[in-house]
């Protein structure tokens, strides 16, 4: 049985499909001992191997390309060497994901979503020390605070951040000048970032007091928000999300997490039904498969 290499780190909660996707771009996904390609696809019996840590099968191929033999976190010495006692993971028989897992957690200012941090800021996987491997899905840059959802389900990831699947992410902003109709109107209007090339999509501004104001985007542009007010003239202050689709950040405490389940659940995977975990190049793609597959 043959798996796409992307889909298999996920599902073994490596990684989302997307950094899988820039793992094996950036050659630190081997695969018995061979750099990955793009859109691979592995059997059980080979040995899988990302960012130097085995999660296949076969550790004689684990080293290969890098002079070093992998190992698997804690299962070696301090010199980086493996222990004689180490054996690498297998592949699971079954392609079956784990249970799935959906956290909401209230992300501090100061932690950082990145696993490399050049300021060594501390990390919201570390922080919260779920028992389960879970990754972010759309990150908070260290400056801001709020809700950010962490889950097992590689899947949901690109569904939840695909602008073309419109999924609204809320935030609450205070800036450092009034907040005026003007301002508003730009905002919601879509504003072009010129360090982008970008402009950004019509979205939801409301006023909230003399220098604050919530906005609701459906897109994730790189510091979107603090780059849209420093195109409008003012600075951001404070800036919080506090809100994801259905799912609100509420009285979770600073630093916390909670489970997302039951009704609040159901209703999330719902409104992800008809989302498309594809890019609009991948989607065009997948088009002119369609499309030849007719003629």
């Amino acid at each position: 049985m043959e798996e796409r290499l992307n889909k298999l780190l996920s599902a073994m909660g490596v990684c989302s499909r997307r950094e899988a996707d820039r793992l094996i771009e950036s050659g630190k996904v081997l695969v018995d001992g061979v750099p990955a390609k793009m859109g691979q696809k592995v059997r059980m019996d080979q040995t899988v191997v990302c960012r130097g840590k085995v999660v296949g099968r076969g550790e004689a191929a684990a080293g290969a390309g890098n002079g070093k033999t992998a190992r698997r976190v804690g299962s070696g010495r301090a010199d980086g060497t493996a222990a004689q006692d180490a054996r690498p993971a297998s592949l699971p028989r079954s392609m079956k994901k784990p249970r799935p897992v959906l956290l909401a957690v209230n992300k501090p200012k100061g932690v950082v979503c990145t696993a490399s941090d050049k300021d060594k800021a501390p990390n919201i996987v570390d922080m919260i020390q779920y028992p389960v491997r879970v990754y972010y899905v759309g990150r908070l840059d260290k400056d801001s605070e709020g809700l950010v959802l962490m889950t097992n389900q590689g899947d949901l990831v690109n569904k939840i951040m695909r602008s073309g699947n419109a999924h609204e992410k809320e935030y609450q902003v205070v800036v450092d000048r009034p907040v005026t109709a003007e301002f508003l109107a730009r905002m919601e209007k879509g504003v072009r970032l010129k360090e982008l090339d970008r402009t950004t999509l019509p979205c939801k501004v409301r006023k909230t007091g003399d220098k604050r104001f919530s906005i609701v985007l459906t897109q994730g542009l790189n510091r979107q928000i603090r780059r849209m007010c420093e195109a409008c003239g003012c600075h951001v202050r404070s800036l919080k999300r506090v809100r994801v689709m259905n799912i609100c950040l509420g009285d979770l405490k600073s630093g916390e997490y909670r489970q997302v389940e039951g009704a609040e659940y159901r209703e999330f995977m719902k409104l992800l039904e008809h989302s498309t975990n594809l890019s609009f190049r991948q989607q065009n793609a997948a088009r002119g498969r369609d499309q030849s597959d007719g003629e």
